[in-house]
């Protein structure tokens, strides 16, 4: 299991609710959440054999601003 985790620009719940539509339909997605508190809106996802680009890809043609952060 990897985790992956990216800066966003989800800014309220209403937000992560329509993502969560969409990071339903990544197949390898375990578990994923928004920290809304930080200030990189940081998107955590817990994913079996996926890629932070492939995610990356997704979530920017769905229409969310979606980088890795780096360790």
């Amino acid at each position: 299991m990897n985790i992956l985790v990216f800066k966003t620009r989800i800014e309220d719940n209403k937000q992560v609710r329509k993502l969560s539509v969409h990071m339903r339909n990544i197949e390898g997605v375990v578990r994923w959440n928004v920290d809304l508190y930080d200030s990189d809106k940081v998107l955590r996802i817990e994913a079996e054999n996926l890629s932070p680009h492939s995610i990356e890809n997704r979530l920017q043609e769905a229409g969310y601003y979606c980088v890795e952060l780096e360790d």
